[in-house]
């Protein structure tokens, strides 16, 4: 019997787009974004929301442009940030061009729901114009009433056959750079819609569970729903919808994909539960470990295990490793190996210490390679 590696996941072949600066689809990295809860029109908030959610590792963030005045805001935002800017329109196409002409990076648009075919093509021009990429968004919520009665209710085959046609739209007006979604709340059908849609096009694929709950519910769902669509290959950039702060989206999101081996930021902190063998408080000290340790973006390993059953094995795995020792003092790994003992009382600060030099000397390795290369194109 063929057995599938258990680590192997080959990610399905999409042609790439790009939103802004960001790469998405091909053999681009698997992005992750959120998007601004605050009034658009509160320019001095939006911009703060971006800023905390490009500080988390946001790659893209989506804005709602649903009135002149949000895309005249749009135009002070663009300006003040980094990130690329994907902005919401829905019904009004006017509202898509301003966005376009205001710096938006991507269009989240329905061609459908635009209106005349005159209007799409004013849409399709501005972005042309101004370098901007879309997204079609279809919605299980929002299916098309002659899909509904041809189906019946929103099913798989339903949302593929409307992005299908709203694809035909833009390809019939010569427009390509377009990524596509086919969100529902139920995951299911989301995924049932996903896979269809993976089968019948080559367009990158932006995949989300629209609507899915709260902060504990919502990242339980997602991470069902969006799991089974990476580890089977299909997703190419990813927003986990909660009810939240958007900073919880882009955390669940990196950390379900450095869960599958497919994007590394930050430190992924190795813990154990906990239970009457623990050595010193592991639930506490990995909590603290995890706010002191938000702004390390590099790449690496650090398990924290209470006591010595499990911790060796763990901490031979990281790049950091700690152990319950008992009587106050507690054993550091470093590479896999036991290299010293830790008291309580400085443990926390410790750790922070070790994960911060070893930041610095991963950073530095990696720009070695980088500056010998640049030395030897210069000369």
């Amino acid at each position: 019997m063929s057995v599938r590696p258990y680590r192997d996941i080959t990610r399905r072949p999409s042609r790439q787009i790009h939103v802004g600066k960001v790469a998405v689809g091909g053999d681009a990295p698997i992005t992750v974004q959120s998007m601004t809860n605050t009034p658009t029109t509160d320019v001095a908030a939006t911009v703060r929301q971006v800023r905390d959610l490009e500080a988390a590792g946001a790659d893209i963030v989506r804005i709602s442009c649903p009135d002149a005045e949000s895309t005249a805001a749009l135009a002070r935002i663009v300006r003040e940030v980094t990130v690329p800017i994907v902005a919401d329109i829905h019904f009004h196409y006017k509202r898509a061009i301003e966005a376009a002409e205001a710096g938006a990076a991507c269009l989240r648009i329905n061609p459908g729901n635009i209106g005349s075919a005159e209007r799409v093509r004013a849409v399709v021009q501005a972005a042309k114009d101004h370098g901007c990429s879309m997204r079609i968004g279809v919605n299980a919520g929002s299916l098309e009433r002659d899909l509904l009665e041809k189906y019946g209710e929103p099913c798989p085959e339903a949302m593929v056959e409307s992005a299908l046609d709203h694809a035909r739209i833009l390809e019939d007006n010569d427009f390509r750079a377009f990524k596509i979604s086919v969100k529902a709340s139920d995951v299911f059908l989301a995924v049932g819609a996903y896979q269809g849609l993976a089968e019948a096009c080559d367009y990158p694929l932006h995949i989300g569970i629209t609507e899915a709950g709260g902060l504990t519910s919502g990242t339980v769902k997602s991470s069902v729903g969006l799991g089974m669509l990476l580890w089977s290959g299909i997703g190419d950039t990813v927003r986990v919808s909660l009810a939240a702060d958007p900073v919880e989206e882009v955390k669940v999101g990196f950390e379900l994909l450095k869960s599958l081996g497919l994007r590394h930021r930050g430190v992924n902190i190795i813990a154990c539960p906990s239970c009457a063998r623990q050595q010193f408080e592991v639930i506490k000290t990995v909590a603290t470990l995890e706010r002191r340790l938000a702004h390390i973006a590099t790449p690496m390993t650090l398990s924290v295990i209470g006591c010595v059953v499990n911790g060796p094995g763990e901490a031979r795995e990281t790049d950091i490793g700690l152990t319950g020792g008992g009587k106050g003092t507690h054993l550091v790994y470093l590479s896999g190996v036991a290299d010293h003992k830790i008291e309580d009382a400085r443990l926390i600060d410790h750790i922070v210490e070790l994960v911060e030099e070893k930041a610095a000397e991963i950073e530095a390795e990696m720009a070695a390679p980088k500056k010998a290369r640049r030395e030897a194109s210069a000369a």
